[in-house]
C-alpha cells in the first residue's frame, strides 16, 4: 500500500512525522508525494494559534475528498488531536483514526488495527485543562528516533534533544499539549547525531521548545553546553546550531562554547517576549528588564559578530503605552535591530506610533485610550450587510488593523459590530473557504480570546 504523509507546524512536530513515515517504510509500506495516489494519508497537525488550527482543519477536509477517489483510510495526528480529540472525532467523521500525542508509543499498533483489522479503539487518555493536570509525556524510544526517515534533504536535519516545555507561561498553550519538559538520555541523542553524520548530514538543528533546559530533569543541571561540545566531536558534523534558547537558561558555560566552538553557529534564538518587568511578570516569564538588557550586552561583548533572534508579544492583557515604549527604547531604539518583522509592513516608527493595546477587561484594541476597532488574529473575511442592505465581506490579512470607519456598515440592526477581540474571532472563517463547509466556521470559531495565545 502506499502512504502519503502533510506534516503542519513546527521542526519538533516534522520530526515526529519523519518517525512515523519510519514506522510504514520499516514495515514494507511505499511513500508516496501525490495523495491522488495513496491508499492511506498521514496528515501531523498543529494545534498552537488560531491560523494553525484552520490551516490543521482546512488541510483535514481537503485530504478528505481523496477518500473519494484511491484513499481507503484518512489518519491525524499532532498538536490539534492532543488538544481537541473529543471534539475533533465528533466534527469530522471523514477521519478514520485519530492519534494523540501521549499514545504515540502505542502509534503502530493503532494503525496497524485500522489496516489490518478495521479496529479503531478510542482514546483512554485525559485532554489536560488545568496546570495540575499536567504532567511529562513518553519520548519516543530510541528505536523510533534511528528510524526516522529524515525528510529535510541530504545536507541538515532537525535533532530532537527534549519534549514539552515546563516554563508555564501564561499565554502559551505548550505545556497543556506537549506536557513538562522531558530530556532525552545524552547518549541516544549522540546515537542518533553519529547516525545522521554517517548519512551524510553535515548540519545539526538542535531543537526543543527550551534547549537550555535540556538535561536539568534527568541529570540534575544544565548540560546544553556539553552536548554540543560532544556533537562537534563527530566526524563529518560541519555545522551546529540550537533553537530556542530562553534569557534564564543561557550560561557562561553555554557562551563560551558558542564563541570559541568553530562548528558552532554564532547565533541565538532568544524568546525575551516583552522588555516591561509588569508584562514579563503577567506572562510568568523568568527574567526581569535588567537582566534581559546585561544578556544582550554581555553577548555582544564576549561574542562580537553574534546574531541574536528574538520574538516579542505587544498588545498582551494589560499592556499600556508606557510597557510599549519599553520595547520601542529598549530594544528597537537602543539596539538598532537590523530587521524587523511584523504580520503587516510596518515600519519601526510607524510601529512605535500605531501599535494598539488591548485593555484587559473590555477586550478592545485601543490607543492613547481611544477604542479604535480589532485586528486580524488570521487571514479572514469578515462579512455584513452594509447601509443598502446589500452583503459584504472584508477580506484582510493576518495582523490588519481594522479601524472603527472601516465598520461603519456592520451598525445594521441585528448584525453584530466587531469591537471586541474575543467577538471578531467567533466569526473568522478562512477567506478561500468561508461559504465551502460550515464544520471549518463551527470548529474554529472556538477560540479563545486570541491575546492569550490560544
Amino acid at each position: 500500500m502506499k502512504v502519503g504523509f502533510v506534516s503542519l507546524g513546527c521542526s519538533k512536530n516534522l520530526i515526529d512525522t519523519e518517525i512515523a513515515i519510519g514506522h510504514f517504510k520499516n514495515n514494507n509500506y511505499e511513500i508516496e508525494n501525490n495523495p491522488e495516489k495513496a491508499d492511506i494519508i498521514v496528515i501531523n497537525t498543529c494545534g498552537f494559534i488560531a491560523s494553525a488550527k484552520e490551516e490543521a482543519i482546512n488541510t483535514i477536509l481537503e485530504m478528505a475528498e481523496y477518500k473519494k477517489k484511491k484513499c481507503k483510510y484518512l489518519i491525524v495526528m499532532g498538536c490539534l488531536v492532543q488538544r481537541y480529540y473529543t471534539d475533533l472525532v465528533k466534527t469530522l467523521p471523514e477521519v478514520d483514526l485519530f492519534i494523540k500525542i501521549d499514545e504515540y508509543g502505542e502509534m503502530w499498533k493503532k494503525i496497524q488495527d485500522l489496516v489490518e483489522k478495521n479496529k479503531v479503539e478510542r482514546s483512554t487518555t485525559k485532554v489536560v485543562e488545568k496546570v495540575s493536570e499536567i504532567k511529562q509525556l513518553p519520548m519516543p524510544e530510541f528505536n523510533e528516533f534511528y528510524d526516522r526517515v529524515v525528510t529535510t534533504g541530504k545536507n541538515y536535519a532537525y535533532l530532537k534533544i527534549g519534549e514539552g516545555c515546563s516554563n508555564m507561561c501564561t499565554y502559551c498553550a505548550i505545556p497543556y499539549i506537549r506536557g513538562k519538559f522531558i530530556s532525552r538520555k545524552m547518549k541516544e541523542i549522540l546515537d542518533e547525531a553519529e547516525m545522521l553524520a554517517k548519512k551524510g548530514i553535515k548540519e545539526l538543528i538542535v531543537i526543543a521548545q527550551d534547549t537550555t533546559k535540556y538535561g536539568v530533569d534527568i541529570y540534575g543541571e544544565p548540560k546544553l553546553a556539553e552536548l554540543l561540545q560532544k556533537l562537534s566531536d563527530i566526524n563529518g558534523i560541519k555545522w551546529i546550531r540550537f533553537l530556542y534558547s530562553y534569557p534564564e537558561g543561557i550560561t557562561d558555560e553555554l557562551i563560551e562554547v558558542v564563541k570559541n566552538n568553530e562548528k558552532i553557529a554564532k547565533y541565538f534564538d532568544i524568546p525575551i517576549q516583552h522588555i516591561s518587568d509588569k508584562i514579563l511578570k503577567r506572562m510568568n516569564r523568568k527574567t526581569n528588564k535588567q537582566q534581559i538588557t546585561d544578556l544582550i550586552t554581555k553577548l555582544r561583548n564576549e561574542i562580537p559578530d553574534v546574531t541574536l533572534r528574538t520574538s516579542l508579544i505587544v498588545g498582551f492583557p494589560g499592556e499600556k503605552k508606557e510597557d510599549f515604549d519599553d520595547i520601542s527604547k529598549e530594544i528597537l531604539t537602543e539596539y538598532e535591530p537590523n530587521a524587523l518583522k511584523s504580520p503587516q509592513p510596518l515600519d519601526v516608527e510607524h510601529l512605535i506610533e500605531e501599535c494598539l493595546f488591548l485593555d484587559m477587561k473590555s477586550e478592545r484594541l485601543s490607543y492613547d485610550g481611544k477604542v479604535l476597532g480589532l485586528i486580524a488574529f488570521a487571514d479572514t473575511v469578515y462579512t455584513g450587510i452594509g447601509s443598502n442592505d446589500e452583503p459584504f465581506s472584508i477580506e484582510v490579512q493576518e495582523g490588519t488593523v481594522l479601524l472603527d470607519k472601516s465598520l461603519d456598515d456592520l451598525k445594521h440592526p441585528g448584525r453584530k459590530r466587531f469591537t471586541q477581540a474575543h467577538e471578531a474571532s467567533h466569526w473568522i472563517c478562512h477567506r478561500s473557504h468561508h461559504s465551502y463547509d460550515k464544520r471549518r466556521y463551527e470548529f474554529c470559531k472556538r477560540e479563545e480570546c486570541p491575546a492569550i495565545a490560544c
